[in-house]
């Protein structure tokens, strides 16, 4: 367009807008999130209103750098829908549940920050309830029990998931095979740590089979080995797994063995699951069922069952029912 002095001004706003336009398409931003409450009755009997599956807000977003390359962060905190408190007020961090920033390329992933190891953001897709289930998940019980990720990660308190000061990388999926890592350079030898945590995963996915194999080793030397296996065929999916976790020095260890199964019918999943662990000398077993009914694909309303059968303790059986909506 050609500009006659009076339109100066109309043309350098209409180019500034111009230029931005392009800026503008090559980053995002946006919020997401779990919400889930239930009422229901805990294995210690105790009736409650809470949350059944953990609630999250995050916010997430990139930005296209060019040349292939993006620039990634995350952040989540994870928070009780009853009584509207951050997930572990005083004792975890506010963004318990990630906090993260990294660059991605067509060579994978990297992140820095704090976040789910390598072998603990995978393994929920070998749980019928996506080892995020108070009731009726094997894996919430069984998996991982003498292994904190980080022995330090909570305000000096144990964390079972994530990894302060950590290095996350994700490599893309070659063949169905996808590498991922995790450790961090930091030794927190003043708080009794003996070395630099590590997790190292090795997933297999391809149509009905999916695979994985993972090792980890904490600060203090506790050291995890977990492998596990899934089938889907037509509306249904069978899925095997077995942890092992040991106390630095082989002080306790924890076998656990779990089997699960999923079967959709229309709007409705049914679920079941069994845990048999071998804790030191002691003998632990879990099962539970449990249904989905999808009311959209992001609003669910769900009932769950479990049975507890620990070694010296009497059967516990808890159940209950609730909502969830992503979005």
């Amino acid at each position: 367009m050609r500009c006659n002095p009076p339109r100066l001004l109309a043309c350098a706003v209409l180019g500034t807008l111009a230029a931005s336009v392009p800026a503008w398409a090559q980053s995002s931003v946006s919020i997401n999130g779990l919400l889930d409450a239930g009422i229901y009755r805990g294995f210690d009997g105790v009736n409650q209103l809470g949350t059944i599956q953990r609630s999250h807000v995050a916010i997430s977003g990139f930005e296209d750098l060019g040349g292939g390359l993006k620039a990634v962060f995350r952040l989540s905190t994870r928070l009780e829908l009853d009584a509207g408190d951050t997930e572990g007020a005083g004792v975890k961090p506010f963004w318990h549940d990630e906090s993260t920033v990294g660059l991605q390329g067509s060579w994978g992933t990297v992140r820095v920050g704090r976040a789910l190891t390598a072998m603990w953001a995978q393994d929920w897709k070998f749980d019928p309830w996506a080892n995020f289930n108070r009731i009726a998940s094997p894996a919430w019980y069984q998996w991982h029990a003498l292994t904190p990720s980080d022995p330090f990660g909570n305000n000096g308190g144990a964390e079972y998931g994530r990894l302060n000061n950590g290095v996350f990388y994700d490599s893309p999926r070659i063949a169905g095979f996808t590498l991922r890592l995790s450790a961090s350079p930091e030794r927190q030898t003043a708080l009794g740590a003996t070395g630099r945590p590590y997790s190292a995963v090795l997933e297999y996915e391809q149509q009905a089979v999916a695979a994985m194999a993972a090792v980890e080793r904490n600060s203090l030397g506790d050291k995890n080995s977990f492998l596990a296996g899934k089938y889907r065929f037509g509306s249904a999916a069978v899925m095997l797994a077995h942890d092992f976790s040991r106390s630095a020095g082989n002080v306790g260890e924890s076998r656990a063995t779990t089997l699960g199964g999923t079967y959709q019918m229309g709007s409705t999943t049914l679920k079941a699951g069994y845990g048999h662990q071998r804790l030191n000398q002691d003998t632990n077993r879990f099962v539970s069922v449990g249904a989905d009914y999808a009311l959209s694909k992001r609003t669910t309303l769900y009932a769950s069952l479990g049975n507890k059968r620990d070694a010296h303790v009497a059967s516990r059986t808890a159940f209950g029912v609730g909502m969830s909506h992503a979005f």
